[in-house]
């Protein structure tokens, strides 16, 4: 059952990851090249911070303030990496663009941008649950389990699977919503994605009080549904708008 407990706890840190992948990303090569690209590109930040960190840990010390500086410090630099990584796209776009005007053929449309950011939002996600839930599996195909004090009631290795859940969903929408904020401008899509990040690192925090996994983990949920739920509203808002226009140019 070891075996099988381990492949489920992967499963729920990547499968609907891996749905999103064989429905959507695998029918075109250019984003399976984004997932892979932005995998990089997250997994060498996260190396990155972890050398920087490592000279710091483990931290010999009861007090959450410490965790704190290095969750907000973590973020900091993401949410700077991710600016970055859409100058890089927008550029990238802007080449296609032109290209396209030199063989007569249509720009990208509204979808295929967003279908880009999905990619990248993905890559993202799906190196955060192989840095802080997949790499610390291999002990969970063994003969035991593992129970921590702070939540000595449900095995860590389902805790990390259900925290990178969350997290692969906060990542890969998150940055559907960054890129149309930071295109259009809209300064509520560029605020929501750094505050939504910080809360969502913040909410971790609280797994380190004794029961603390019950109160942290929904709360962690509530704030990826809360993500999923604007990501949804800002996808249909785009959607009707760019009809609107394309009905009024016909």
């Amino acid at each position: 059952m070891t075996v099988a407990a381990g492949i489920g706890y992967a499963l729920i840190a990547l499968g609907p990851s891996l749905s999103i992948f064989v429905s959507v990303i695998s029918k075109k090569p250019f984003l399976i090249l984004t997932v892979l690209s932005s995998t990089l590109l997250w997994l060498m930040s996260l190396i990155a911070l972890s050398g920087i960190w490592r000279g710091f840990l483990p931290l010999k010390t009861t007090s959450w303030w410490p965790y704190a500086i290095l969750i907000l410090s973590s973020i900091a630099f993401q949410e700077v990496l991710r600016l970055l990584f859409w100058k890089i796209y927008k550029r990238l776009e802007d080449t296609l663009d032109a290209f396209a005007d030199r063989v007569a053929k249509p720009h990208l449309f509204l979808t295929d941008k967003m279908l880009i950011a999905l990619a990248g939002g993905l890559g993202h996600g799906v190196a955060h649950a192989v840095f802080f839930c997949i790499s610390v599996l291999t002990p969970a195909f063994g003969p035991a389990t593992y129970f921590v004090d702070q939540c000595s009631k449900v095995p860590f290795f389902l805790l990390s699977a259900l925290i990178a859940l969350a997290f692969v969903t906060i990542h890969t929408f998150s940055m559907v919503i960054a890129f149309n904020g930071y295109a259009e401008g809209n300064k509520v899509d560029e605020y929501f994605v750094p505050i939504v990040h910080v809360v969502a690192g913040v909410l971790t925090l609280i797994n380190l009080a004794p029961g603390g996994c019950t109160v942290g983990i929904p709360l962690l949920y509530i704030v990826a549904i809360l993500t999923l739920f604007h990501c949804g509203r800002m996808v249909w808002r785009r959607l009707l708008t760019e009809n609107r226009i394309s009905l009024n140019h016909s």
